[in-house]
């Protein structure tokens, strides 16, 4: 009986012993997030925003005839939910299609001509990444970039910019 009291005893002991070691808020390092590669300042991207003026100008003039509805669209905008149930979604179908995806890629499109109105630009997502082989194979392994994966399907209708061809940020 006497052993019973002091494993009960230690249990407690242990169970605030850890209490306080990982649970105590106060003391604990926040962990910061791994910055992604290429990350750039929004003063670089204002000076890539500044660059493309004179792309987007030659456009606009020469497709919307100095139209009064702001033009061609110069951005789009995906919600994080959105992107983030994209993702899931890419690769799951990626590992249905046998590759393993590894990144997006994003393209610059434009809707087709309705009604002799030119269509905007888009900017759409595509899934990414590496065919799966099997663990047995004897082909040699290749290392470069990263192929759209074919029959991944693409994120589009972002948000167009407010108004259509402001510049960033806005």
């Amino acid at each position: 009986m006497k052993n019973f009291g002091l494993l009960v005893l230690g249990i407690i002991l242990g169970a605030l012993a850890m209490y306080f070691y990982c649970c105590n808020d106060g003391d604990l390092a926040v962990e910061e997030p791994t910055k992604p590669s290429g990350l750039i300042s929004s003063k670089d991207a204002k000076v890539l925003d500044e660059a493309y003026n004179i792309k987007h100008r030659i456009i606009n003039d020469s497709l919307f005839k100095k139209s009064t509805d702001g033009g061609d669209n110069r951005s789009s905008w995906w919600s994080t939910e959105d992107i983030q149930n994209y993702i899931n979604h890419a690769e799951n179908q990626a590992g249905e299609l046998g590759y393993t995806m590894d990144g997006l890629r994003v393209y610059l499109g434009s809707y087709p001509q309705v009604d002799g109105q030119e269509g905007l630009t888009t900017m759409f997502f595509v899934p990414t990444g590496t065919e799966n082989t099997s663990k047995g194979s004897m082909s040699p392994i290749v290392f470069g970039s990263s192929e759209d994966i074919p029959g991944g399907d693409g994120l589009n209708v972002g948000g167009t910019g407010n108004p259509p061809g402001a510049n960033y940020p806005h």
